[in-house]
């Protein structure tokens, strides 16, 4: 593990929060890796400097950061050509172990790492669960979301799985709680993991043996799911439950993308499925009170689904989700 663990850190660099003033660094100074945005954030890259998967020529410019208006803290970020991760443990994690990997939005083409990644981080500590902030790669730096941004997702769970026991983490409460392109990239994770675990099976990779598939899975007012670009995407039979929430008539579009994630999978059977289309809220907002109305709700509903399987409990108890699972497998 502790081979591991410096295969998977990296050389740090001042946080700097004007955007586009960062200076491009030399690829003598290493890949670029992020200061942890707050305290006690612990920073890992997803992949080793050398990896044939990042843009070598790239991996030392420095993210591009914005914290406009009267936001305390970094607002959003792009220009990532070495994602990483930045790692919470909560303090009361020995309570449940579990830990959700955030997935931000941003269009592909911005990551909203603050509202839609640090801010979940004193809300899921409340509850002892850690907070995993990703910082994908995007569109706009001229990577393809549906392999690249996807694959660091894939990559991010196995990282935090293969670390759970030095971090006094459950290896079976581990999910993606994805916002809207965010989404995008949990999504698939709970479809395609057996695909990128068959392609990652190298020996050469320190990771090969870790399981790349999440526990459970959000997607909150979603981007375009796998089964919008092809309907008849199957469905495996150790599916994770998912949870969906979006606005309604003002946000049509993304809530029928919710919708194309929900029927086919309840139409399979897939066990633990919960989904919520609020009557109005409009796109984005994460979980900031907004101003009133049941959409603003929605966290707890969130806490009481999660609650519900079982991933709250003790480590080590075997969760209402996984038991669900198993039997569901079983009859497919």
């Amino acid at each position: 593990m502790k081979s591991l663990v410096a295969l998977l850190l990296a050389f740090t660099t001042t946080l700097v929060v004007a955007q586009d003033s960062n200076p491009a660094r030399t690829p003598a100074d290493g890949p670029f890796v992020p200061d942890a945005v707050l305290p006690g954030g612990q920073v890992l890259s997803l992949y080793s400097p050398d990896s044939p998967l990042l843009n070598q020529e790239r991996i030392h410019e420095a993210e591009k950061y914005n914290t406009t208006g009267k936001y305390d803290r970094l607002l959003n970020t792009l220009n990532i050509h070495n994602p990483t991760i930045e790692v919470h443990l909560a303090e009361n994690r020995q309570n449940n172990g579990a830990a959700v990997i955030v997935a931000p939005g941003g269009g592909h083409k911005i990551l909203w790492v603050g509202p839609e990644g640090y801010d979940l981080v004193p809300f899921f500590a409340e509850h002892g669960v850690s907070t995993i902030v990703l910082r994908n790669r995007l569109r706009v730096d001229g990577y393809e979301p549906t392999t690249d941004a996807v694959n660091d997702t894939f990559q991010a769970i196995r990282i935090v799985r293969a670390h759970a026991e030095e971090w006094q983490l459950d290896p079976a409460k581990i999910g993606v709680v994805g916002f809207s392109a965010g989404a995008e990239l949990s999504a698939p994770t709970a479809l395609f993991f057996d695909e990128f675990q068959e392609a990652h099976a190298d020996n050469s990779d320190p990771l090969a043996n870790v399981s790349p598939r999440p526990d459970f899975v959000g997607l909150v007012y979603p981007g375009p799911t796998p089964f919008t670009r092809n309907p008849e995407t199957s469905i495996p039979k150790n599916c994770p439950p998912s949870f969906i929430v979006c606005a309604g008539s003002d946000d049509k579009v993304h809530a029928i993308w919710a919708d194309e994630y929900f029927s086919p999978m309840l139409k399979a059977g897939v066990p633990n499925l919960e989904m919520h289309i609020y009557a109005h809220g409009g796109h984005g907002g994460s979980i900031r009170p907004r101003t009133g109305g049941p959409f603003a709700t929605w966290p707890d509903r969130f806490l009481d689904w999660f609650t519900d399987l079982g991933f709250l409990a003790k480590p080590g108890e075997p969760t209402k989700a996984a038991k669900d699972v198993a039997a569901y497998s079983g009859k497919r």
